[in-house]
């Protein structure tokens, strides 16, 4: 009896990295040893990324919504300042790609791709799509995880009951409380969720298939690694005038670890929402930037059109000139701000970049079928960027307006 309540303290009060990384170890072995068992695992990953996706649009419908709503007259959220530099960021990120595609120049094995799904033509459809999900029916929003509409009732919601009566505005503010208590104890789940994810990811795959597309997938996460440890800590001392270095490593540390089991920026909104809590930022600002950053802070995703793009006009011997690069970045840049917070969904942007350089489509389509068959390291590290992003420019932008409300 004691050893089994040892057991449920640590799980309820333990270091919850520790207990992710004892995870991760625990679920590559049991793969390795057992293979049947380790897909068999693979339930408890599901059903981690089922719990959190489910919670996390109703999270950020009543957080924004009672951050508004019980916001003082006066406050300031700051909110500008993390859209600039979401938008610097994601441009960052897409400088930072085409820099390494023209030093380590990719060269792919094109292949016979085969996808039901029908990529964008244009940026113009890509923007057109992200502004009608503004005014998504809320019901369809909310059951869908659309975040821009999520977020957009929930701001609708949060101004017309700023003025309610205060007894209301404690009830909905009572309300986001006890649904954030209900994701604290989801991610406490994380540990079994992450063995799940990595029991089930190297007993189907092995990571065999990788091997043909290493330089390609090198590139690409040298340029995501570049951009965490070089470029988004230079933002954040030019913003801040600290050493970004802490901060930075506690966002991959806390938000980038799980980012990259799930596989999901949408799913890792909860993760981040508490790791803000914990820093001690303004929930006036992080309630709205963290789910908008799912949304639209995507340099990962830049990165991963950029390289991938500029890996297709390789094989093909496409000359790419200085102005077409940068107009490639502002392509990607534009075209990430649409990427859906699921697995995978930066590649089928991917045809709408090469449309830039007149690929056909067919030949387009080959590359998101190359992406998909390196997503198993690519797509996690590139969630794994965005979302510690998210945090970390949040916290940059509450540091620079409250020097002294965030702790060095």
């Amino acid at each position: 009896m004691r050893f089994a309540s040892k057991w449920l303290s640590l799980f309820l009060t333990g270091n919850l990295i520790l207990l992710i990384l004892a995870g991760m170890v625990g679920g590559a072995l049991l793969a390795m040893l057992w293979p049947a068992a380790g897909e068999a695992a693979a339930l408890l990953g599901t059903m981690f990324v089922s719990a959190l996706k489910a919670i996390a649009p109703l999270l950020v419908l009543l957080l924004v919504a009672s951050s508004i709503a019980n916001k003082r007259r006066g406050s300031a959220t700051g909110m500008q300042l993390v859209l600039v530099l979401y938008l610097v960021g994601t441009f960052a990120a897409a400088l930072v790609a085409v820099c390494a595609s023209f030093l380590f120049p990719s060269s792919l094995t094109l292949v016979t791709a085969a996808t039901s799904t029908n990529p964008p033509s244009g940026i113009t459809e890509v923007l057109r799509s992200l502004l009608l999900q503004v005014f998504d029916n809320p019901v369809h929003a909310l059951a869908n995880a659309n975040y821009i509409g999520v977020l957009a009732w929930g701001v609708a919601l949060g101004f017309a009951l700023h003025h309610g009566s205060e007894p209301t505005r404690q009830i909905l503010a009572d309300v986001s409380h006890a649904v954030s208590r209900i994701v604290q104890i989801v991610i406490r789940f994380a540990p079994f969720g992450v063995f799940g994810l990595v029991a089930e990811s190297v007993a189907a795959t092995g990571f065999s298939a990788l091997r043909s597309y290493s330089h390609v997938l090198l590139v690409l996460l040298g340029s995501m690694a570049f951009v965490a440890l070089v470029v988004n800590p230079l933002i954040v001392a030019v913003v801040t005038r600290r050493n970004p270095y802490p901060l930075v490593f506690t966002c991959l540390r806390e938000s980038g670890i799980t980012a990259f089991f799930t596989r999901s920026s949408a799913a890792n909104i909860p993760v981040n929402m508490q790791l803000c809590e914990k820093l001690g930022l303004n929930e006036d600002t992080y309630s709205v930037s963290i789910p908008l950053g799912a949304t639209i802070n995507m340099a990962g995703a830049a990165i991963t059109i950029t390289v991938l793009t500029l890996a297709a006009t390789n094989t093909l011997g496409i000359p790419v000139d200085l102005p077409t690069a940068l107009l490639l970045c502002v392509v990607a840049s534009l075209a990430a701000c649409g990427v859906s917070g699921v697995a995978g969904g930066s590649l089928l942007l991917i045809p709408m970049a090469c449309s830039l350089f007149g690929m056909h489509n067919d030949v387009a389509m080959q590359i998101v079928a190359i992406g998909f068959i390196i997503s198993v390291i690519q797509d996690s590290a590139e969630t794994a960027l965005n979302s510690s992003t998210d945090v970390l420019l949040t916290a940059a932008a509450c540091i620079a307006r409250e020097p002294h409300s965030v702790p060095r």
